[in-house]
């Protein structure tokens, strides 16, 4: 296994494939970098130096019971990336990965970075405020917490439904998807998961948005289930200086997965223009 041990001593994962300009693939909750396996293979076959990590207490990573938060997330990925010595990055976030890539330019600037694709991300605020009004209701992310602490094994199975939209007619289940998930999910850390749900969901990133200088892609379904489009991407783009929204028409929150190839294809074209 290839580790990096940061600052604070805490053993990270990570996968670096391929030569040419580096991709990086940051994942959503609760999963690993075996979320990206498609992307990764795709890009590397493409001519490009694939790289992902599985978050601090995630996947294969350390096990951490403190420094669960957005702002270790950040300089985690700035010590890998000096560690590294990458520069002209292409950065990918799926939904808490999106945040992890704003925070990480807002927190240490954008020297690195290239270009930025955000798929399903959550920025700029899942809550439901007074001034977010389209965001989710905290019960919800109280409940997901209820869920990680009690029985996450079941809370994991349960949550690929909505994740993919295999409540929607004319969708059909993928075991293989569910239990990719499921599998990635248990092999984290319950209270760095427990950690994490504050970090996707009270955390706001319009100043991180904002902070971005470089072209952003912007990738949505509109029928994402788990980031309501209305309260993300749509709010998002307006936030940044150089930013493209592409809806999905009933795309889930895992397209990536579902519609690989059309992302895949996506991605490819924006990182070449």
């Amino acid at each position: 296994m290839t580790t990096f041990t940061t600052s604070d001593n805490v053993t990270l994962f990570y996968k670096d494939w391929g030569a040419g300009q580096p991709v990086f693939f940051s994942h959503g909750w609760p999963l690993s970098s075996d979320a990206w396996d498609n992307q990764m293979m795709y890009f590397g076959q493409h001519g490009y130096r694939v790289i992902a990590h599985d978050r601090r207490g995630h996947g294969r990573s350390q096990q951490t019971w403190t420094g669960n938060d957005m702002d270790r997330y950040a300089d985690d990925l700035a010590e890998l990336f000096d560690h590294l010595d990458l520069g002209n990055i292409i950065m990918v976030g799926h939904s808490t990965g999106g945040g992890e890539v704003a925070h990480y330019i807002g927190r240490h600037g954008s020297t690195r970075v290239a270009k930025v694709v955000l798929v399903g991300a959550v920025p700029p605020l899942m809550l439901q405020t007074d001034s977010n009004p389209n965001g989710t209701p905290i019960e919800v992310f109280d409940g997901l917490r209820a869920g990680v602490a009690s029985n996450r094994s079941q809370l994991f199975r349960d949550l690929t439904v909505p994740f993919y939209g295999f409540n929607r007619q004319g969708v059909a289940a993928n075991e293989g998807f569910q239990h990719a998930f499921w599998l990635q999910g248990m092999q984290g850390g319950i209270k760095s998961h427990y950690d994490c749900i504050h970090e996707f969901s009270e955390v706001d990133y319009a100043a991180d948005l904002k902070a971005i200088n470089k072209p952003v892609l912007l990738i949505h379904g509109d029928d994402d289930q788990i980031v309501p489009i209305a309260a993300s991407a749509e709010l998002a783009v307006k936030l940044i200086d150089d930013g493209i929204l592409k809806v999905y028409p009933g795309g889930s929150h895992g397209l990536a997965q579902l519609e690989a190839d059309k992302f895949n294809a996506d991605v490819l074209a924006f990182i070449r223009s």
